[in-house]
């Protein structure tokens, strides 16, 4: 796989024969496809880009040619191009939409976890994996693409000891420590809490990472300055509820990581598509102007095209 793509070959050509399982009805009927175009895409609004490397393989696998103007991670402003393809009008009809929307949604995450990046003054800013289901791998990327980092992908790679976990236990938490580290010496123990007192226990048990959840930017101040009194050197990582608005009053607070999963509820960045037939391009079609060009411009959602 291209490490700059991260969908696999029949992922994307999943998605190509879910949006026309049998054809492309309208292109067909309209005989118009044997005709050749390009289509430009173009950013709406100011925006971190993500997913032009699936769109332009989305391309490439119906046939047409796509050249990648601005790679994932890009940060531009309105109208900057970020891919323009030339193929047959059959095309770049089936494909449009869907490489459309893969740009939109996931130029939204990269977009959000951009600005807490920003926001965050420094202080690492990792996103969960509270994305939507069978969107890991595009949402992973997304994240990256817009500066932040992954706090796990999944359940195989990390120690996190949540309440639900606890409640099975009947051991003191420095048991419980004692045991994961024995079990698993190369892992940090990371443990969620839900309170001060709870933190200093696990602080005190001799866990590494303490993950506050829902602390207001306040108690993880305060939190602070317990914890490093009762045992210096475990680190803070602040998570519910932290978005780019106050980012910033957490890493102040003393958060040495700031975890978020609000990138993936970000409103997509819209993304029009401007296309135009080639000249000379298609001889079964009456309405056909060599000499002078047709262009269709197709947006986003305030568009509605489908």
């Amino acid at each position: 796989m291209n490490p700059k793509r991260c969908l696999h070959d029949h992922e994307l050509a999943r998605l190509l024969a879910e949006d026309a399982p049998y054809g492309d009805l309208t292109t067909d009927a309209l005989g118009i496809g044997c005709g050749q175009g390009r289509a430009v895409f173009r950013a709406r609004h100011a925006a971190t880009v993500c997913a032009v490397e699936e769109a332009a393989r989305l391309f490439e696998l119906a046939g047409a040619v796509p050249s990648i103007l601005c790679p994932s991670g890009s940060r531009v402003e309105p109208g900057t191009a970020l891919l323009e393809v030339v193929g047959s009008v059959a095309a770049l009809h089936r494909t449009y939409k869907s490489a459309q929307v893969l740009m939109e949604w996931a130029g939204g995450i990269a977009t959000a976890a951009a600005a807490i990046v920003a926001a965050a003054g420094g202080v690492p800013v990792a996103c969960t994996r509270k994305n939507v289901p069978g969107t890991r791998a595009l949402s992973a990327k997304a994240v990256c693409a817009g500066g932040a980092r992954l706090h796990r992908l999944g359940l195989s790679e990390t120690l996190l000891v949540f309440d639900e976990h606890r409640r099975f236990l009947d051991e003191d938490p420095a048991t419980t420590v004692r045991r994961l580290k024995a079990a698993e010496p190369e892992k940090k123990i990371v443990v969620e809490v839900a309170d001060i007192d709870e933190a200093l226990r696990w602080a005190q048990a001799d866990a590494d990472v303490l993950q506050l959840e829902k602390f207001a930017p306040q108690r993880v101040a305060a939190c602070r300055r317990l914890v490093d009194a009762a045992r210096p050197g475990v680190k803070l990582a602040a998570t519910g509820g932290v978005d780019a608005s106050n980012a910033r009053a957490y890493a102040d607070a003393g958060a040495d990581l700031i975890v978020s999963s609000a990138p993936y509820w970000a409103p997509p960045r819209d993304v029009k598509v401007v296309f135009a037939l080639l000249d000379g391009a298609c001889a079964d079609t009456p309405s056909a102007t060599p000499e002078s060009p047709s262009t269709l411009v197709s947006g986003g959602p305030d568009h509605g095209n489908a």
